[in-house]
Order: C-alpha cells, then structure tokens, then sequence
C-alpha cells in the first residue's frame, strides 16, 4: 500500500542515453535470478542512438507529407510535422469523424486517394485491421515510382497483409509512445524515443527519409533507435499480450477478484491492486525495478523478491514463450485478421464482458472522489479529447 513508499523518492538520474557502437559485446548471466526462471540473459545496449544532428530536415523540404488517418498517432505526427516547417496535407475517407478537427488545426483534408497522388512520402496511420483494405482501395493505384510509403507499427508490411511495389521507400517510424504524449512532449520542447526501420530503400535516400520524420516529430531530441519490421511487430505484439494489456489488466483483475471473493471491501480490492499500480510503474519508469524497490519499505521488497515469483512462476514463463512462437509463427496474426474480417464477433463480446467487471463500476465511482484525475471520454474521435 500507500503507506510503504518512502519520502526520499527524488533522486538525480542521468538524462543521457548510452551509445555504444558495433555489435553486441557481452551477454552473461545473473546467478542471482529469483524464482527459479532460469538464468536471465544480460545484454548490454549495442544499438547506435540517433539525435537531432544525425537528422535533416531539408530532406522533406518542397515535399509533401500525407497522413493518411487523424487519429492517436496520425494527429501526433502530422501536428509536429507542420510545426517543424514540414508541408502536410491529410487523407480521410469521405465522412469521417475527424475531418472537422483536421480541418480545424489548420489542415488541408483530402480524400486518401487524392492525398496519396498529392503526396511524395505517405503515412498510413489508420488502424492495422484496415490497412489492407485503404491500401487496396486508396493508396495502391496511386503510388508512383520513389514515393515511401510510412508505417508507426509494422504489422501489415511483415504480416504481407499490405505488399508494396519495389520502387517505393517503405519505412516505419514508431514513437515509444501513445500519439498524446508524442504531441505533448514535442509542444513542451522535448521528445519521445522512437524506432525507425527501413523495409524497402528504392532510392537510397529511404533511412535518411525515416530520420528526418522522426526529427519532425521530436523523436530525436530524445533519441531515435534503428530496428527491423519483424523486430518491432513481434516484441510490440509480444509486449502487450503479455505484460503490458494482457497480463497487467488480468493479473489486476485476477488481485481484485481473491480479495473481494475472500470478503474484502471491493474499494480497498481496488485501490490494492488497481489504482497503487500507477505509483509503481511511475517509480519502474523512472529508476528500473531496483530502483523501484529502493523506494518502498522492506516488507514490500520482501514481498516483491519472495512471493512474486511464486506468482509469476517458470509455468507463466512457459504460456509466455508460446504466445511468442504464435507470433512469430504467424498464428496470432492470421487469426486475428480472420477475427475482425469475420465482424469483430469474439473481440467485442470479450470487450464487452470486461466492461461488466466489478472493479469497473468501483473505480468509476472512486475515480469520481479523485478532483486531480483527468476526465477522458472514449467516445467519438481520438484526436478531440
């Protein structure tokens, strides 16, 4: 609980994002690893960490940018875009939701295939599940030789849902980040860190394309790191199955559920497992776990270091290591393209089950009592809230 955390929270942190160079150059073991997982394998940080002078933005000068989609990440990128000095048109299909905000920041709005034939780079920022299908109607038959084609997430160009011609760029452009906190943090003079890949470079000039967007965006004033498709597609899709959406939401709701089921108030069930997980995660982020653990007491470390690895044992490693072979396999991809070409059947009845939960209801209810919480609506567009 609340009463574990010490007041010596603040502490200095390096702001300095470590770059080695060449290939990686140490991997070992830590003996001391709790709860009998196996060793766990220490890699030290070989990537080469790009900021804004490794960047140009003269290489989109009397270009144009389309940003096809406005919604998280396309209002992001197109937002920071145009403050950088960048020329951005968007692309929305006839009577979206979002044409009026688009056009309210000042944007040109055209239809995705008259903005796709305007455009010389052309970012694709709707949703994975209808990439394909805008690719087929509105982008194919307008795409012309040494124009680049830009994705925030790889699924479609690894997946081949979407497969290009090879006389255009495909790059990817990924901020670590949702699209709000990529708008903020550029309007603020700061940055969030980003990936780039470069998929198909059909005029040599596709990775110094990929890092003067990240510029534009503000991911290299935090630092910009280069990956692959596949890299970035099956460690993101593996990330929120597993710890990030999957596993935190069912292990709170899992927490919520023995304390209420073993006769606890349902409001301290949730501010036990639910809403104290903020704090931590706010610590994790800024320090790593250990740095965590140096800021609550020692009966929470104690805990932490022997009872969660009793939780999150080799048997949860195991289901871990299976979701990732199904990812990788292309299982998890195939079905899911099954599932929302099917209309979206299990997908929503689960969704809709979750929102039935308990711990819904009680933490709309104390969330009510918290005047310092943001009130967000998820209704309508992504772009006006």
């Amino acid at each position: 609980g609340e009463r574990h955390y010490r007041n010596n929270r603040q502490r200095k942190q390096s702001a300095e994002i470590p770059r080695p160079h060449g290939e990686l150059r140490r991997a070992g073991t830590d003996p001391n690893r709790q709860g009998g997982l196996g060793p766990k394998i220490i890699f030290t940080m070989a990537a080469k960490v790009y900021h804004d002078k490794d960047a140009d933005l003269k290489v989109l000068k009397g270009k144009t940018m389309a940003v096809i989609g406005f919604g998280s990440q396309g209002h992001a990128h197109a937002l920071n875009l145009k403050d950088s000095g960048v020329n951005v048109i968007i692309g929305l299909y006839k009577g979206s939701k979002s044409a009026k905000v688009a056009k309210a920041k000042g944007f040109k709005v055209y239809t995705n295939a008259e903005a796709v034939k305007r455009a010389d780079v052309i970012f694709v920022a709707v949703p994975d599940t209808r990439q394909a299908e805008v690719y087929k109607d509105d982008i194919k038959a307008n795409l012309g030789k040494g124009k680049t084609l830009l994705f925030s997430h790889g699924f479609a160009i690894h997946f081949k849902t979407v497969t290009p011609p090879k006389d255009v760029n495909v790059i990817l452009v990924a901020p670590k980040g949702p699209g709000h906190i990529v708008r903020r943090q550029y309007v603020e003079g700061k940055g969030v860190p980003s990936l780039i890949a470069v998929y198909q470079n059909a005029d040599r000039q596709a990775k110094k394309i990929a890092l003067a967007w990240a510029k534009g965006i503000g991911g290299t004033r935090a630092g910009v790191i280069q990956t692959t498709f596949k890299e970035e597609t099956e460690t993101d899709l593996f990330g929120e199955q597993t710890v990030l959406c999957g596993g935190a939401c069912s292990l709170i709701q899992a927490g919520y559920e023995v304390l209420v089921e073993a006769g606890y108030q349902p409001e301290m069930a949730y501010f036990e497992c639910l809403h104290e997980l903020k704090l931590i995660v706010d610590l994790i982020n800024e320090a790593g776990i250990s740095g965590m653990r140096f800021s609550i007491s020692e009966t929470a470390k104690w805990g932490d270091v022997k009872i969660g690895p009793k939780i999150i044992d080799a048997s949860v490693k195991k289901r871990m290591k299976e979701a990732l072979k199904d990812i990788q396999s292309g299982k998890f991809a195939k079905a899911w393209v099954r599932e929302y070409k099917g209309g979206y059947k299990q997908y929503n009845k689960l969704l809709k089950a979750g929102e039935k939960h308990n711990i819904e209801k009680v933490g709309t209810r104390l969330r009510s009592m918290m005047p310092w919480m943001r009130k967000r609506t998820v209704k309508g567009a992504q772009a006006a809230y």
